[in-house]
């Protein structure tokens, strides 16, 4: 079950990552989809693979480092060399207000957003240095963006942690990205500002995955813009 181009998502779910994994699919990548929650990706590996797509389902926590590592060694194994990465994890809660926690406590809100993030990046290096048109996509949330209307909402949600985890995953997208490009290496974010149709957290004004998927897929051709933002459509 080899595939010329492989996608490993990481982080896999209804929304966002699903959409992608889609619209990659339909441009003729292999798919590794990655979650806690085996059941889930293995189902929807198995509904890509109805369509004759060359997918498979992968069980890791993406908060241990050794777990990342073991994964993309065997998606490697079962699929072939990475070619692009879509990092959708994040740690969603643990730290409500930053008053109320123990400073070193806090480090544990850049464990799935940072330094799983760079975990997943040093262990697919080596793929993405040798293979054309190498990218890595992460999805983000506007709680960390840099500006007092993030900063009260954050607040107003007491989800200080999932804030902080952003702003940090967002610094560590346009290092990346400065880092990688002498290797021909695309780094990409989008910040989705607002709710995801169809997830659990979808507001009364969402944005459709299939927009969010389709804003990845464009990154990935153009391969000029670092950061981009998408707000639900007026």
């Amino acid at each position: 079950m080899r595939a010329v181009s492989v996608l490993l998502v990481v982080g896999y779910g209804p929304g966002i990552s699903q959409a992608v994994a889609n619209r990659f699919a339909r441009e003729g990548y292999g798919i590794a989809l990655v979650a806690r929650n085996l059941q889930r990706v293995e189902q929807a590996a198995l509904e890509l693979r109805r369509t004759g797509v060359a997918a498979a389902a992968y069980q890791a926590d993406a908060s241990d480092p050794d777990a990342i590592r073991r994964t993309v060694a065997q998606v490697q194994q079962d699929l072939g060399p990475i070619s692009t990465v879509l990092w959708t994890a994040f740690r969603n809660g643990g730290v409500n207000n930053v008053l109320s926690t123990a400073p070193d406590q806090i480090e544990r809100v850049f464990d799935i957003g940072v330094a799983g993030l760079l975990t997943c990046v040093q262990a697919v290096l080596e793929d993405l240095k040798s293979e054309p048109g190498a990218s890595i996509l992460v999805a983000n949330g506007a709680l960390g963006e840099n500006t007092t209307e993030a900063d009260s909402f954050a607040k107003l949600l007491d989800n200080d942690g999932v804030a902080l985890e952003n702003a940090a995953k967002s610094k560590l997208v346009g290092i990346l990205a400065e880092r990688l490009r002498d290797f021909g290496i695309y780094v990409g974010e989008v910040t989705v500002v607002g709710s995801v149709a169809g997830t659990a957290t979808a507001g009364p004004s969402t944005i459709t995955p299939a927009r969010i998927a389709d804003q990845f897929w464009r990154l990935t051709q153009t391969r000029t813009t670092t950061r981009v933002r998408i707000l639900p459509s007026s």
